[in-house]
């Protein structure tokens, strides 16, 4: 198998997901922040190139506002942040709608994409689904993500919920889904994640999951 020629994309680590109504529930916050830090560290050692990502939204928004304290990355991530990695501000859920992280990976010979960060149930989800349709292979970190309790109009949802169903949705179609640590074996090895497919996860779901 083809050594997978890897970035590590690093999604929205900002203060608005450790305070506040974003708060990650599940995995608990400072187990999911540990867990993107050792990512980020094990990039570096290892000459994968960093994507940096912040959500920006106009001065005055209730979140994310341009240069308010919930924008800021997180300090554990800001005093990692090398001048070499890409920077980038977004504004929709995708990391590469509306900017050019995506030239900048075939720039860099990148085929495969590993996503950690928040919130899964909104930008990692359109971040893994959008690479899909540009080329790209995409790796998620079960455990270096993190989602949120949701209510709304359609039903509601705890956090651990959610992001089981992501981490079995995203297995069976969009992305190779791992632990940090296994991710770490196979960047020191150079090896490819193992990644599921629709047809065998129908077959298991339905043997798993029939009365």
């Amino acid at each position: 198998m083809t050594t997978p020629r890897r970035a590590l994309i690093v999604v929205d680590v900002q203060q608005e997901y450790f305070d506040g109504p974003l708060e990650i529930q599940y995995p608990p916050r400072a187990e999911s922040l540990a867990n993107i830090v050792g990512a980020v560290d094990t990039a570096a050692a290892h000459d994968v190139p960093v994507v940096v990502v912040q959500h920006r939204l106009p001065e005055g928004a209730p979140i994310f506002a341009d240069g308010s304290p919930g924008w800021s990355l997180h300090p554990a991530l800001a005093e990692r942040v090398d001048p070499t990695w890409k920077q980038v501000q977004k504004q929709y859920a995708s990391v590469f709608a509306g900017t050019d992280v995506a030239e900048w990976l075939r720039a860099h010979d990148v085929d495969t994409v590993t996503v950690v960060g928040h919130m899964i149930n909104n930008c990692d989800l359109g971040t893994a689904v959008e690479a899909e349709a540009l080329g790209f292979a995409v790796e998620v970190l079960s455990d270096a993500t993190g989602a949120i309790h949701l209510a709304n109009d359609a039903g509601r949802v705890s956090a651990e919920s959610l992001h089981t169903t992501l981490m079995v949705l995203l297995q069976s179609n969009f992305a190779a889904v791992a632990t940090t640590q296994r991710w770490i074996e196979a960047v020191r090895s150079g090896a490819a994640l193992p990644k599921g497919n629709l047809i065998e996860s129908a077959v298991d779901g339905r043997s798993a999951l029939s009365i």
